[in-house]
């Protein structure tokens, strides 16, 4: 299985997880540090890669 990391996780698990998802890749390796997420998630359906991405929330406090 082949991972994608987006741009909101570190490039260092690429490195770190080589062993257990050989082949595996950062948006930052691929030239998609800045993308939006589409474009994101159609290169990793198009490239059959398993995306994992970083959610983030904010909190609105009334």
């Amino acid at each position: 299985m082949k991972l994608l990391f987006d741009q909101n996780l570190s490039p260092k698990l690429v490195t770190h997880l080589n062993d257990l998802y050989p082949n595996s890749t950062h948006a930052l390796y691929i030239g998609l540090d800045t993308a939006a997420d589409p474009l994101i998630w159609d290169y990793a359906r198009d490239n059959t890669i398993s995306l994992y991405q970083r959610i983030q929330t904010s909190v609105i406090k009334a």
